[in-house]
């Protein structure tokens, strides 16, 4: 197993250098699941502080549904503890920058435990909601399941894992390094950066996919994906938030 400081030797592919001062928060994120669309830029621009800017690529935007299982988040310096640093996560985020640094920007974010959302979003600041998740596997085949019933929003969706991808696509890459998210509380602009491994992603073949996400006008709904991509995970390592 990788230490910390074998993480932060690992710099080349990041798109600028490490942030300055000490990460403050360790994190995993493991089986990771990202579904993929493509989309106009004019679907999303409604969405977003009017500081940041859509990030596009070929004059496309994209919005991705990204689930997977948080594990061992903590503080620097202190212990993880299972009942509250292992949970299940889906982000549904989008592509931005500012001052030149590509990051996402969360259109929602949800966790599966109570008490984990609780001090996730008292911590981070980020809008973390309630939704009861599970994770299952059946010899190959494994089963997603999410229903945010405050907004009624569900992601079902059952998978087999394929091989490595061979080489990341110009378009894999641009989708999966991002090494900031942007989030605004209060008419204020903050800025999260990360720093991890590159994602060694495989490919997934989706078996069934019922999915409702309806977001200001933007739908997500009952479409499959454009691509979909599956990792075993990444540790992370986060900076203080910094403020725009």
């Amino acid at each position: 197993m990788k230490s910390i400081s074998d993480i932060l030797k690992v710099t080349s592919h990041r798109p600028w250098p490490l942030p300055p001062g000490e990460w403050t928060y360790y994190q995993e994120w493991n089986n990771a699941i990202f579904l993929h669309w493509q989309i106009d830029p004019d679907d999303i621009e409604s969405l977003l502080p009017g500081s940041l800017q859509i990030d596009t690529i070929d004059g496309k935007a994209w919005i991705s549904v990204v689930a997977f299982t948080m594990e061992r988040i903590r503080p620097r310096n202190l212990p993880a503890l299972t009942a509250i640093s292992n949970f299940h996560e889906i982000n549904v985020r989008t592509y931005v920058f500012k001052d030149n640094k590509p990051g996402v920007y969360f259109l929602n974010i949800e966790a599966q435990k109570t008490l984990s959302v609780l001090i996730a979003k008292s911590l981070s600041g980020l809008p973390y909601e309630k939704a009861n998740i599970s994770r299952t596997q059946d010899g190959n085949l494994f089963a997603y399941v999410s229903r945010n019933k405050l907004k009624n929003f569900n992601l079902d969706i059952s998978y087999e894992i394929k091989d490595s991808a061979d080489k990341k696509s110009y378009l894999d890459t641009w989708l999966t390094e991002r090494y900031c998210l942007y989030a605004d509380n209060k008419s204020t602009l903050f800025r999260y950066e990360i720093h991890h491994e590159e994602w060694n992603i495989k490919t997934i073949q989706v078996t069934k996919l019922n999915l409702r996400y309806q977001i200001g006008n933007l739908s997500i709904r009952e479409r499959w994906p454009d691509i979909a991509h599956f990792s075993e995970g990444v540790k992370v390592l986060a900076w203080r938030r910094e403020k725009l």
